[in-house]
């Protein structure tokens, strides 16, 4: 006779090994997006450089 109350954790592990696909899963997504934000921060710094220069030649430019 088998008893029916008895658990081998199966179910636990899998959880477990769930819970640690989503976990990394979930890593990888702020990862990307941290990245993401990163790239475009300095996208935004080289234009504010740019427009720095471009300003400051055309101010030299009218004062000749």
């Amino acid at each position: 006779m088998t008893d029916a109350g008895w658990d081998d954790g199966t179910e636990y592990h899998e959880a477990v090994r769930r819970a640690e696909r989503v976990t990394r899963f979930g890593r990888a997504a702020i990862t990307g997006t941290v990245g993401a934000l990163g790239c475009a921060l300095l996208a935004l710094l080289a234009v504010a450089v740019l427009c720095a220069v471009a300003f400051i030649w055309v101010v030299m430019a009218l004062n000749r």
